[in-house]
């Protein structure tokens, strides 16, 4: 494990608890696929990639997530929702692929392939194409809540080539924005399963782990929902994903 994963890992060491067994919501998690927008409020180009994610999230098969970043707030507006750890996970993506390339409006698919995410054929050949990258690679997860406690199960698997980070993310289902300066200038927008906050909650190599939560450690970043990532590295292939059971 890395110094930075052993200081994200110690800065939320205080989520973990002990719960009694008795469940009274769970999932087993069907193998879904995972579409991360990178938008911005104050790019032009990405409004129409904001509604196609819309679209995503009614899908049962794809779990679709929204993060706002930051580097375009000098354009004259400061992005409502932006923060630089979704820009640097932007960019920690784009290191991990070894092309560099950070744009606006660009989806990552399974963590493995980017495209500009208003395009319809290039989102969806990024989801087909890496979910045969990540054939026989999957790991199994099981997520549960009870009495304000989430516990998330990931089971066996095959041994990632590094190992891999949990993360449970804040999510808002939608966030309508009236923009009143830049280049949206005028602009009403929604956006979809906005990512508040992404926290590492723990590491996996193939072998079952069980993890225990505070939900109000998670929920007060302001999300209404959480999803689970299950990812190579930092930013790697995600190996599962699922939602929380509410």
């Amino acid at each position: 494990m890395s110094a930075a994963s052993n200081i994200l890992l110690s800065a939320f060491a205080g989520l973990l608890l002990t719960v009694a067994p008795n469940l009274n919501a769970s999932a087993g998690v069907t193998t879904k696929s995972v579409i991360e927008l990178f938008t911005s409020q104050g790019c032009s180009s990405c409004p129409p990639a904001d509604a196609l994610l819309a679209k995503y999230t009614k899908r049962n098969n794809v779990i679709a997530l929204s993060y706002n970043v930051d580097y375009w707030d000098y354009l004259g507006w400061r992005d409502t929702l932006g923060k630089r750890a979704f820009t640097d996970r932007q960019r920690a993506y784009a290191l991990a692929r070894g092309d560099g390339k950070v744009y606006t409006p660009q989806i990552i698919a399974n963590g493995l392939r980017h495209a500009v995410g208003s395009d319809p054929t290039a989102v969806e050949r990024a989801l087909e194409r890496s979910a045969k990258q990540l054939a026989g690679r999957r790991a199994e997860l099981n997520l549960a809540s009870h009495a304000g406690t989430f516990i998330i199960n990931v089971g066996h698997g095959p041994k990632p080539e590094k190992p891999a980070t949990v993360y449970i993310a804040a999510v808002s289902p939608s966030v309508t924005v009236k923009i009143g300066r830049g280049e949206n200038h005028g602009e009403t927008i929604t956006y979809h399963n906005v990512v508040r906050k992404l926290i590492p909650v723990g590491m996996w190599s193939g072998e079952p782990i069980k993890i225990r939560l505070r939900d109000e450690d998670v929920m007060n970043a302001g999300g209404k929902r959480c999803v689970v990532l299950v990812q190579t590295a930092n930013a790697g292939p995600v190996l599962a994903a699922g939602w929380m059971p509410e």
